[in-house]
């Protein structure tokens, strides 16, 4: 069992917890995520690792509400446990790879959208804590809907904040921010990292390769199985097929078929809908869809 130390709702749906889990806290990096079960019976989640203290053996995950089984996650409290934690899976940022000279003579951007911001921050964090700095955009559709400002503001270079409806920081969509910097304030970047909804990621890399920048997303949203057994996230880049969860999760953003993505992507919402519509209701739920057991 892997004992939850702190679980908080961040905002509307989207919740945060740290886990005691010190094998996968050791070994994991920037891009990884790991499989988490609530119960032995459950549905496994692979989620993105949005921190991790290796001293502590404890790693931090964000999710939001989509179907039954993050619904059941969302009632675990500092205290409880899950069954199973199983990572740290998936290839970890390329950033990794590089040295410290080859960041230094790097300008990096990363963009994050909306819960995409919780994978976007332990590479910023990496970056800062090798003496590199990382501009980053965090944008959301609302003020109330940003999370982890204050933990991205003290290890970003710069902080662009940018919301859909211009309640908080700057008005417009990430993309804008990105034209905004490069045409306007003069930014010049030589690499680009998107991570947020599968429609965000599209419109970025379409900016970003008008703006000759090298972008890298992650197609984390897919995945279901974890382990390139299901088939679930399948994607084609440069024309080659690729399994998100053992080839990625990231990818050079320009070579995505996002509408393949999206289409995939969209395979799972009505069984999702109905095992929310079941969790959250419980035993008054009756199925009146017809489609429901």
């Amino acid at each position: 069992m892997y004992k939850i130390l702190k679980a908080e709702e961040l905002t509307t749906n989207i919740f945060l917890m740290v886990v005691e889990a010190n094998r996968v806290a050791k070994h994991c990096l920037p891009g990884q995520f790991l499989i988490v079960r609530t119960a032995e019976d459950s549905e496994r989640i692979p989620l993105t690792i949005c921190d991790y203290d290796r001293e502590a053996g404890t790693v931090t995950i964000v999710f939001q509400i989509v179907g039954g089984s993050t619904v059941e996650m969302s009632k675990l409290q500092a205290g409880d446990s899950f069954h199973d934690v199983v990572g740290p899976l998936g290839c970890a940022s390329e950033l990794c790879e590089k040295t410290k000279e080859e960041l230094d003579a790097m300008n990096i951007v990363f963009v994050a959208g909306g819960v995409g911001t919780a994978p976007v921050y332990p590479q910023v964090k990496y970056l800062h804590e090798m003496g590199v700095n990382a501009d980053v955009i965090v944008g959301a559709k609302t003020k109330d809907l940003l999370i982890l400002e204050k933990e991205m503001e003290a290890v970003a270079g710069n902080l662009y904040v940018t919301t859909d409806d211009g309640s908080y920081g700057r008005s417009g969509m990430v993309t804008k921010t990105i034209e905004d910097l490069v045409k306007e304030e003069g930014k010049k970047y030589d690499l680009c990292v998107a991570i947020g909804p599968m429609i965000m990621m599209k419109f970025v890399c379409k900016m970003t390769e008008s703006l000759n920048i090298p972008t890298i997303v992650s197609l984390n949203p897919i995945m279901v199985d974890g382990t390139g057994m299901c088939g679930g996230c399948r994607v084609t880049v440069g024309g080659e097929v690729k399994f998100a969860c053992v080839d990625g999760p990231e990818f050079d953003g320009h070579k995505v078929d996002f509408d393949e993505a999206m289409k995939r992507q969209q395979i799972y919402k009505t069984e999702e809908g109905r095992a929310y519509l079941k969790a959250k209701e419980g035993d008054t739920h009756h199925g009146g869809c017809g489609n429901c057991d």
